[in-house]
């Protein structure tokens, strides 16, 4: 019962990040004189906070109470949800996706610190691998869902929120533990909380918004140079302070330095893939959105069938052996359809086997990636996980803007060339990351 509650609400929140990508064209029908870069906040303003929050949201959970922290997170997430859905502007539209942000990033990591003390060691990697398999599918699924909702009006992408929040509030009071730090445990450095904040944010800011300001404009310089600058006040807290937000003692594991890395890694290529199969088919192949999106379903019904197996794949083969295969095929995914699809549909043939083996990449090499927070101690699950979220939503930003720069850059199917090969080249990264700092027990 704990692991489908947690399951439910980091699948609310996952969803919500993909979902979105297939309803831009209907929101801006419902907003006329929205522009192309307003209409891109509605997706940039939850990248940004989300991955701004992620870490500190994480630390405050292991001090203050984990489902504490969850459960107002899923509150803050389905209020901010219910004015999506009826936003009268798009102004108020990306205000709401910027609290619904605030609110997944109180979830994601919480969810993950909540299973590790409920459930004996050796259940671990199986716990964690059907939690990574959900959020796996709920990226997945995103588009498919998002294409039939979208048909009907994109305000449901937002309302279907609200029954699984009210039910998970509801079965949390009852069933989730309350886990956190001993008392008298010292608060994080502050300086180090807004360090962190204002580096992930600009970082992200330039990254998601580049390609609609001009990479080479002053304003996308300076959100690089400020993110830079305040990376590097962030590592010297980090290295100095008597509290920072992520303490260095979290890479003594070789592990989830390797996850974390990786992670970055495979998420350019999978957020390449998610978005970029689904505007492949239907900018190239003319497809409808409900089209495209429902024939993106073989990849998360694959991955569900390999992420349940995470547990007994891990006994038989170690951590490092499953992530790095996973890794591997999502390159020979790109490879495949770098060789196959042409400006013809041919979905049976070209399309659909790279979407087979995208869904074997997602369900083998997740769960070993974010199960490599059980290597931390135990007060520090929860600051692990906002960590690896962290690299994963960093890693997503990137790869969406690379994808928009690839093919904006060269027309039809050799933007999205250029695009599989930025996939091969993140996925063959993130196997060596995990082959370079592999454990020797893995």
């Amino acid at each position: 019962m704990i692991l489908a509650v947690l399951g439910a609400v980091a699948f609310m929140a996952q969803l919500d990040f993909f979902i979105v990508n297939l309803a831009l064209a209907g929101i801006g029908a419902s907003f006329p004189g929205s522009s192309g870069a307003g209409l891109s906040w509605v997706l940039s303003a939850y990248a940004i906070v989300f991955a701004a929050v992620l870490v500190p949201a994480g630390r405050f959970a292991d001090l203050y109470g984990r489902r504490r922290v969850l459960l107002a997170g899923v509150a803050v997430f389905s209020a901010a949800s219910a004015v999506a859905a009826a936003a009268p502007s798009l102004g108020l539209l990306v205000g709401a996706r910027a609290v619904q942000a605030i609110g997944a990033a109180m979830v994601v990591p919480t969810s993950l610190g909540l299973l590790y003390p409920s459930f004996p060691r050796e259940q671990h990697t199986l716990v964690v691998g059907i939690w990574a398999g959900v959020a796996a599918v709920a990226a997945s699924v995103g588009p498919p869902l998002g294409g039939l909702l979208v048909s009907v009006s994109w305000r449901w992408i937002f309302v279907i929120n609200l029954p699984i929040g009210v039910a998970t509030i509801l079965a949390g009071r009852l069933i989730l533990p309350e886990v956190r730090e001993r008392a008298g445990t010292r608060l994080p450095d502050v300086a180090s909380i807004v360090s962190l904040l204002g580096a992930t944010s600009l970082i992200i800011l330039g990254t998601s918004e580049g390609s609609q300001w001009g990479w080479d404009r002053p304003r996308t310089i300076l959100a690089f140079a400020g993110g830079a600058a305040l990376g590097g006040v962030a590592l010297q807290r980090t290295l100095k302070a008597a509290a920072p937000i992520i303490e260095p003692k979290l890479f003594r594991s070789r592990p989830f330095t390797a996850a974390t890395m990786a992670l970055f890694s495979y998420f350019i290529g999978f957020a390449i893939f998610l978005l970029g199969s689904a505007l492949f088919m239907q900018n190239v192949w003319h497809f409808s959105a409900l089209r495209a999106g429902l024939s993106l379903a073989p990849a998360p019904v694959t991955s569900i069938a390999f992420a349940v197996s995470a547990g007994p794949i891990q006994r038989r083969l170690g951590r490092t052996v499953p992530a790095v295969t996973g890794t591997t095929v999502m390159a020979i995914a790109a490879g495949y359809w770098l060789l196959r699809v042409g400006a013809q549909p041919a979905y049976w043939s070209e399309m659909l086997p790279g979407l087979v083996l995208m869904g074997v990449s997602g369900g083998l090499s997740q769960a070993p990636m974010f199960a490599a927070a059980s290597t931390l101690d135990p007060d520090r699950a929860t600051t692990g996980s906002a960590v690896l979220n962290m690299s994963r939503q960093i890693g997503s930003a990137l790869g969406v803007a690379l994808l928009v720069a690839t093919t904006a850059a060269a027309a039809g199917v050799s933007g999205y060339d250029r695009a599989w090969v930025i996939q091969l080249a993140a996925g063959l990264t993130a196997a060596a990351s995990l082959l370079a700092l592999r454990h020797d027990s893995n």
